[in-house]
């Protein structure tokens, strides 16, 4: 069983657990912005406080983030130290992400690096007496944490047997596929703990040994052991894996829990990649560049309790890249978790694409409602646009359309327009004199409107008479309306024509024909 005592002891009392958890730089007594929420003022501090033996964090601008290193896992991890059993989990939690050995992942002796942090400088600082609690002031002693060194090791290779190949085609993973991501089988691994003292291990039928090596050193994974993971050499600040074998550019990148995860994807044709753990930082810079060369960078985590709130804390961390968050439908149970069980189960690539898929539906549903109505059913073809103006069996204008008609100064295009207008308001059919065109008479009584930008209000009321001649009309119908729209600014011209059309839509159900005379004196 993890205890308290034996986390302090192992973590310089507590400082180590805020330098993994805390995903900015800071230092012992100096304020900094407190990354668990919103902070613009840096009131955050963490200080050594005497009268407890251990670290502690203070925050003065809000007084909900203040408490030792357990009260800070307790807080991302939505757990209450109170609580016997989140307690429990808590310790569970530190002994498991900061690899202390503690419950027996790995040897008692080995205190493995803390991954993935930049090492930083620390400070210790004096604390007053206030209130009767410690509080964090400015340090008076500064103290430097000396520079972690790379942890020795030497590795002995073997060829894949064929019951380790065995388990990876479990997961369809390929000779090909491990090759290509530098995965090895190990025969021996030798290495020493902190303090000096060498321990190793051998690799059986019983319990394999593989290493996922890279220029910083390597990480052992041994599958059916106790002891799983032991890392030789040293992670790195922005330990990645299978950020080389990725294209320059490509459709989706998952970001995965761990390395297997990664090389099952890559063997059912998906690129992924995996930091250090599920509660690891992501390093903000690597998803900088890949936003560039993938179009959904998606998180894809285990469905157990870490893995739901460490996806769901990155997605919010990362939203300003557009990364996205898929949860698997498995059960959580720790062999149903990751997608690699997920495809050891049976599923196919193509029921994982239908699970992208819906993915897609749920973050775009707003925008595919709206596209729904406006798809093109081939089975079900439009309503035949009804021609308002045609030219023998040509239609030269139809509903929903435009007519254009150019021509120099003087060439009569606004005699031409009345003429429309003049068919379109025709109380009987005759035989009106249209210039050559035959216009649709609006006989339902709909809107018919000509907006005039260029002529006198005296030159348009003449034009206006003539077409209600022309169209054997003595009086203006209640349906035509015809505005001189040259007293007006050209913005205002524009915002006037859409609301009046807009308003006599509804007056009259509908409109039958809108001419613009002179359109171009609405553009700057």
């Amino acid at each position: 069983m993890v205890r308290k005592e034996e986390i302090l002891a192992r973590t310089s009392n507590g400082l180590d657990v805020f330098k993994y958890y805390l995903p900015v730089k800071w230092r012992v007594g100096r304020n900094f912005l407190n990354p668990l929420y919103e902070d613009h003022k840096a009131s955050c501090n963490v200080y050594y406080d005497r009268r407890s033996g251990t670290y502690k964090m203070k925050d003065f601008g809000n007084g909900d983030f203040s408490g030792d290193c357990f009260f800070l896992v307790a807080k991302i991890k939505g757990l209450e130290c109170k609580n016997a059993a989140d307690f429990v989990e808590i310790l569970e939690t530190i002994d498991r992400d900061l690899c202390l050995g503690i419950g027996g992942d790995v040897p008692p002796d080995t205190v493995r690096e803390v991954r993935g942090k930049v090492q930083r400088e620390a400070t210790t600082a004096t604390p007053t007496e206030e209130s009767g609690t410690a509080e964090p002031t400015e340090p008076s002693e500064r103290t430097t944490e000396p520079e972690r060194k790379p942890r020795p090791y030497q590795t002995v290779q073997q060829p894949f047997r064929e019951k380790e190949l065995a388990y990876w085609a479990e997961y369809g993973i390929t000779e090909e596929v491990l090759s290509r991501y530098g995965v090895q089988s190990l025969k021996e691994y030798r290495s020493e703990t902190k303090e000096g003292k060498a321990f190793g291990f051998t690799s059986t039928l019983i319990e394999p040994m593989y290493g996922y090596a890279g220029k910083w050193g390597v990480k052992v994974y041994r599958p059916k052991s106790e002891i799983r993971f032991v890392y030789g050499g040293h992670t790195g600040e922005n330990y990645c894996f299978g950020l080389e074998q990725l294209p320059p550019k490509g459709d989706t990148l998952f970001l995965t829990g761990g390395e297997k995860d990664v090389l099952t994807l890559a063997a059912h044709g998906f690129h992924a990649i995996c930091f250090n753990s599920e509660t690891s930082v992501i390093p903000t810079k690597i998803i900088r560049k890949l936003v560039y060369r993938f179009k959904h960078i998606v998180l894809l985590y285990d469905v157990d309790r870490t893995g739901l709130e460490c996806s769901e804390k990155h997605r919010q961390q990362l939203t300003e890249y557009g990364v996205k968050r898929m949860v698997l439908p498995l059960t959580g149970n720790k062999t149903d978790k990751d997608v690699s069980d997920y495809f050891k189960a049976g599923r196919t690539r193509d029921e994982f694409v239908k699970l992208f898929l819906k993915l897609l539906e749920t973050l775009y549903g707003d925008t595919m409602a709206v596209l729904k109505s406006c798809e093109i059913d081939y089975d079900h073809p439009p309503q035949q646009a009804v021609a308002i103006v045609t030219a023998g069996d040509v239609p030269l204008g139809s509903e929903e359309n435009i007519l254009c008609i150019t021509g120099g100064e003087g060439t009569g295009k606004s005699n031409y327009t009345a003429a429309l207008v003049a068919g379109a308001i025709q109380e009987k059919e005759t035989d009106a004199d249209l210039l050559g065109v035959r216009v649709e008479p609006n006989r339902k009584g709909r809107a018919v409107l000509l907006y005039d930008t260029e002529q006198s209000e005296q030159q348009l009321y003449k034009n206006t008479g003539r077409m209600l001649r022309r169209a054997g009309r003595e009086k203006m119908p209640e349906f035509l309306h015809v505005y001189c729209l040259t007293g007006m600014s050209r913005s205002e011209r524009l915002t006037a024509i859409m609301q009046s059309m807009d308003k006599y839509h509804y007056l009259h159900g509908g409109i039958h024909l809108v001419v613009i005379d002179g359109v171009a004196d609405l553009i700057r």
